[in-house]
C-alpha cells in the first residue's frame, strides 16, 4: 500500500467517525424532542390536538318565565334561529367567507364592518368560541346560509331561546328586555364566575336586570367531532369515551303581585296619551297594576332593533322609554290637600271645626291668591276637602308656614324614593323652607308655603309615592315598602323564596284626625258638592280626591281645555281607595295634560276599582265550586288503574 492509499484510509476513518457521532448526536436530541412531547408536554399538546377536531357546544338553558299573581304568563321564551361563525373554523374569514356571507343575506358595509369586527373579538376570546353574527334569521334568510353551507366555512346556524313578551307593550317598563352584553359586562360578570360569553344576551331594565342571576340558568355543553371546516363527522362523536352531555338547568320563575286581569282594565280605560295608573293592596303593599303610557314593545328592543327605530323611540316628544309611574314626577295639585289637613290638625291651631272665609281667593299682602272656584263662603276642614277649596289651605300655610305640611309630606313618604327596588326611582320634591333657602334664589317666603299647601309650586310626587300615601290614608298611617314580585319559584312550581309585606314605619296620627280625612275624601265622591260625585259607584263606596295640577300660571280669564295646546294643559288626578269601610285598593290615575281630575281621571280609577271587586267575587266563586266538587276517596285515588 502507497503512502497516499493509507492517508486517505485514515480520512475516511476518521469521516465515519464523525458521522457516527453526528448520528449519536441526531438520536440523542430526537429521544429528548420525543420525550418532551411525548412524557413531559404530552397532555398539553394532546389537548390542543383535540381542539382542532373536538367542538364544545353550548346549550342554551330556558331563562325562567315571569308570571302574574294568577300564573297567567307574561314572559317565556321562543326558539331564534341565530347565525354564528367560530374563527378556527373560517378559512380566509375576513376576505371571503364574511363578504360572501354579506352578499347572500344583503347586509350593507356597516353590517359587513360589524361582522369582521365581531370575528376579531371572537378570536381575542378564543379561536374556537363562536361569534354571535345576526340573530332572528328568518325564513328566507335561513334558507339561503343553508344552500350555500359549503360556501361558508364555520358558519352556523343554532337554535337559541329568546324572550317572549307576549303582552307586547303592557307592562314594558316593569319587565324591562333584553339586549347583547358588552365587554365590560362580560368581563366584570365572568370575574365573579358567572359564564356568559359574547354574543350572550343579558337583561336590561326592570325585573329583567334586577333577576339576571336568578332567571338566567346554567348552560349545558356537549361534544362533537368536526373535520377542519368545523362540520360534525358522523360517527365519531360516540368515541368520546366518558364525555356525557352537560345538561342545561332553566332558570327560576318570578311571580308578580300584578293580576293581569286588572292590568288588562287599568291599561283600556286609561283615558289620555301619556300618564300613569298605580293600584296597590293598602294592607301589603303589593302592586296589582301599573301603566305607564305611552310605552314600548320590548320585543323590539331584545333582539335587532336598528339604529331608526331607537331614534324614534328616543326623539318621541311624549317619552315612551321613560316609566312614569316611579321615574317622573308631578306637582300633585289638590290630591295633596290632605297632607295639609293632617298638618292642620296635628298642630292644634285648627280644629275639625276652623273654619276659612272663601271669597274665590286669598290675600297675602299686595297679592291675591285665587281659589278655583270663583265664589265661596265659611268653609270647614272636611267640606275644604270635599269642594277642594283654596282658600282654607292658603289660610292654613299662612299660619303654620311650610315646613309642618313639609314634615306630614315626609312622614307619609313623599320627597324619597319609595324603595320599590326593582326599576330605578326618583326622589321627587317635598320642600321646606331648608330647601327654598338653599334651591331658591332670593330664599324662603310665605307666598312659597301657600303653594306648597294646595299641590303646587316646588311640590312634586311619582304616581307611586301618591299611591303609597294614600294606601297609607287608607289603613291608619302603616307606610309600607311597595314590592312587585311576591315569590320566586324553581322550574317544577315550588317556592324558593317568598315576599313579605314590608313595613317602612307607622305614623303617630291621632285617630279622630285620620278619621275626619277619610269621611272628606269619602264625601268628594259619595256626597252633592264633592268634586268627583258625578263618577261615584252604585255599589262600592270609594274615597277619593280629585287634582288638577297646573302646568302653566293661571291667568286672568280661564282659558277651556280644548281651546289650549296640548302642552300647556294641566294634568289631571285621581287618588283613591275602597271601600271606605275597609279599605282594600289604592288607585292612582294621572292623565298628562288632560284637563281636570273629576272628569279626565277619576272615571278610569272608578272602572279599576269596580274590576278589582268583580275578579274578587269571581276568584270567590270559582273557589266555591272547586270545593263543591265531591272528592274521590283515599282508597280510590291510590288503586291501580285496572279496578278504579
Amino acid at each position: 500500500m502507497t503512502l497516499g492509499q493509507d492517508s486517505a484510509g485514515r480520512n475516511l476513518k476518521a469521516r465515519l467517525g464523525y458521522l457516527g457521532l453526528a448520528m449519536i448526536a441526531g438520536l440523542l436530541l430526537l429521544a429528548v424532542q420525543l420525550y418532551r412531547l411525548q412524557i413531559a408536554q404530552g397532555e398539553e399538546y394532546a389537548a390542543r390536538s383535540v381542539d382542532n377536531f373536538v367542538k364544545k357546544i353550548r346549550v342554551h338553558a330556558d331563562r325562567g318565565m315571569i308570571m302574574d299573581q294568577t300564573g297567567q304568563i307574561l314572559v317565556d321564551n321562543r326558539p331564534s334561529f341565530d347565525l354564528f361563525i367560530t374563527p378556527a373554523f373560517c378559512q380566509s374569514c375576513q376576505d371571503e367567507v364574511l363578504p360572501r356571507l354579506a352578499s347572500y343575506l344583503g347586509w350593507d358595509a356597516d353590517q359587513l364592518l360589524h361582522a369582521k369586527e365581531l370575528v376579531r373579538s371572537g378570536k381575542v376570546a378564543g379561536n374556537f368560541q363562536p361569534a354571535l353574527l345576526r340573530v332572528d334569521l328568518n325564513r328566507d334568510e335561513l334558507d339561503v346560509v343553508n344552500a350555500h353551507r359549503l360556501d361558508l366555512p364555520g358558519v352556523e346556524v343554532l337554535r337559541v331561546p329568546h324572550r317572549n313578551y307576549r303582552r307586547g307593550s303592557e307592562l314594558a317598563h316593569l319587565l324591562g328586555y333584553m339586549s347583547e352584553i358588552n365587554q365590560e359586562q362580560l368581563d366584570r360578570l365572568n370575574d365573579g364566575k358567572a359564564s356568559y360569553a359574547l354574543g350572550d344576551y343579558i337583561g336590561r331594565r326592570g325585573l329583567e336586570s334586577f333577576f339576571e342571576v336568578k332567571l338566567r340558568g346554567e348552560d349545558g355543553l356537549r361534544k362533537e367531532v368536526v373535520n377542519a371546516r368545523g362540520e360534525p363527522i358522523p360517527g365519531l362523536s360516540e368515541l368520546l369515551a366518558g364525555d356525557d352531555p352537560l345538561q342545561p338547568r332553566p332558570g327560576a320563575n318570578v311571580v308578580l303581585s300584578i293580576d293581569s286581569r286588572l292590568q288588562d282594565e287599568a291599561e283600556r280605560v286609561f283615558p289620555g296619551q301619556a300618564g300613569a295608573v298605580v293600584a296597590v293592596e293598602v294592607k301589603t303593599g303589593f302592586i296589582l297594576a301599573i301603566v305607564s303610557r305611552p310605552s314600548f314593545d320590548p320585543n323590539l328592543l331584545t333582539g335587532r332593533v336598528s339604529a331608526s327605530q331607537m331614534a324614534a323611540l328616543s326623539k318621541d316628544p311624549l317619552q315612551p322609554l321613560i316609566f312614569r309611574s316611579v321615574a317622573q314626577h308631578y306637582s300633585p295639585g289638590s290630591t295633596f290637600k290632605p297632607v295639609t289637613a293632617l298638618a292642620a290638625l296635628r298642630s292644634g291651631r285648627f280644629t275639625m271645626h276652623s273654619t276659612a272665609t272663601c271669597g274665590g281667593g286669598y290675600r297675602l299682602g299686595s297679592r291675591f291668591w285665587r281659589c278655583w272656584r270663583d265664589h265661596g263662603s265659611g268653609i270647614d276642614a272636611r267640606a275644604a276637602l270635599q269642594h277642594s277649596c283654596d282658600s282654607y289651605y292658603y289660610r292654613v300655610a299662612d299660619t303654620l308656614g311650610l315646613d309642618p305640611i313639609a314634615e306630614m309630606g315626609k312622614a307619609l313618604g313623599l320627597g324619597s324614593p319609595t324603595g320599590i327596588g326593582v326599576v330605578g326611582e326618583v326622589a321627587g320634591i317635598m320642600p321646606s323652607s331648608e330647601y327654598h333657602n338653599r334651591r331658591t334664589p332670593g330664599g324662603y317666603t310665605k307666598g312659597m308655603a301657600l303653594n306648597s299647601a294646595i299641590g303646587q309650586g316646588d311640590d312634586n310626587v311619582t304616581p307611586l309615592q301618591l299611591a303609597m300615601m294614600y294606601a297609607a290614608l287608607a289603613n291608619g298611617g302603616k307606610v309600607y315598602q311597595p314590592q312587585v314580585v311576591r315569590r320566586i319559584e324553581s322550574v317544577d312550581g315550588k317556592a324558593v323564596e317568598e315576599f313579605n309585606p314590608k313595613l317602612i314605619r307607622s305614623l303617630d296620627i291621632a285617630p279622630e284626625h285620620y278619621k275626619l280625612v277619610v269621611d272628606a275624601l269619602s264625601a268628594v265622591v259619595n256626597e252633592p258638592g264633592g268634586t268627583a260625585y258625578a263618577a261615584r259607584l252604585k255599589d262600592i263606596k270609594v274615597a277619593g280626591k280629585t287634582g288638577t295640577a297646573q302646568v302653566t300660571r293661571i291667568g286672568t280669564v280661564r282659558v277651556k281645555k280644548d281651546n289650549m295646546d296640548y302642552w300647556e294643559r294641566d294634568h289631571a288626578w285621581f287618588a283613591s281607595f275602597a271601600p271606605v269601610e275597609e279599605p282594600e285598593i289604592a288607585v292612582i290615575v294621572l292623565n298628562e295634560h288632560g284637563g281636570h281630575g273629576a272628569s279626565d281621571a277619576a272615571p278610569a280609577a272608578m272602572a279599576i276599582i269596580h274590576k278589582h271587586f268583580e275578579l274578587k267575587a269571581l276568584d270567590r266563586n270559582v273557589v266555591a265550586e272547586r270545593s263543591a266538587i265531591p272528592q274521590m276517596p283515599a282508597f280510590a285515588r291510590s288503586a291501580p288503574p285496572s279496578i278504579r
